[in-house]
């Protein structure tokens, strides 16, 4: 199973510079083998709302994203629901203050380490080489710029 954090389905609803990148990548994965986690549902939630705010995005088309992204988590994705375990799991990484790691990020990291999924995707660098430090398989799944 490949778990995918919002990083890395956002480009996929609303427009980024690696909005093509990640559909071709798209391409080559089995899609009866994608989960996310209903934290994935709340972190997009908020995604074209905020593009809305900032003006890159008019009230109807994010209202049109949420629901696009709604639609395509139902048709392709296996969603995981947090239990207690997550949670305590989660719960450590972020003390771990050399990681960085933001407390939403180690949810979607302890929730693929707990499923003993095949990778984790996200855009996130910093999530990325926080998920490395215990073992987690995690990548970017496409080539990113250096900044």
């Amino acid at each position: 199973m490949r778990h995918l954090d919002t990083s890395f389905l956002a480009p996929l609803i609303l427009p980024e510079a690696t909005s093509a990148r990640i559909a071709g990548f798209f391409d080559d994965l089995p899609m009866d083998d994608l989960a996310v986690s209903h934290w994935t549902r709340v972190e997009f939630a908020s995604l074209p709302g905020l593009k809305a705010r900032m003006g890159s995005l008019n009230a109807s088309a994010a209202r049109q994203a949420g629901l696009r992204f709604e639609s395509m988590i139902a048709e392709s994705f296996v969603v995981f629901l947090p239990n207690r375990d997550d949670f305590d799991l989660a719960r450590d990484w972020p003390g771990r203050f050399e990681t960085g790691l933001r407390s939403g990020d180690a949810l979607h990291l302890a929730m693929a380490g707990n499923r003993e999924t095949d990778r984790t995707y996200s855009l996130d660098r910093l999530m990325i080489n926080a998920g490395q430090k215990p073992g987690l398989p995690t990548s970017t799944g496409i080539p990113l710029p250096d900044h």
